[in-house]
């Protein structure tokens, strides 16, 4: 009995061999059906569009204080920031 070559295993644990991988390559070719993709984790949305980064210095004093409240409210630093901005500009 000969053993089947294996290209270690997919995510699901499914073994790679030959056979399999053709099988792959064959349906890849016949062009992939979206509906079967399984999408991937991202970032979650933030408000109607996509999010842009921001960079902004902070003086020592400032980003302490921000730290301190992330920490006492089991936040992000970035959320305490968001949520200090929509009160200042009284959007969102």
């Amino acid at each position: 009995m000969t053993e089947k070559k294996t290209y270690g295993r997919s995510k699901t644990g499914m073994e790679l061999t030959d056979e399999i991988l053709q099988q792959m390559a064959r349906e890849a070719e016949a062009g992939l059906d979206p509906a079967k993709l399984r999408r991937r984790p991202g970032r979650p949305s933030m408000g109607s569009g996509p999010a842009d980064a921001v960079p902004v210095r902070l003086d020592p004093e400032l980003r302490q204080a921000v730290d301190e409240r992330a920490e006492a409210e089991n936040i992000t630093v970035s959320e305490v920031i968001r949520e200090a901005l929509r009160r200042y500009l009284k959007a969102g």
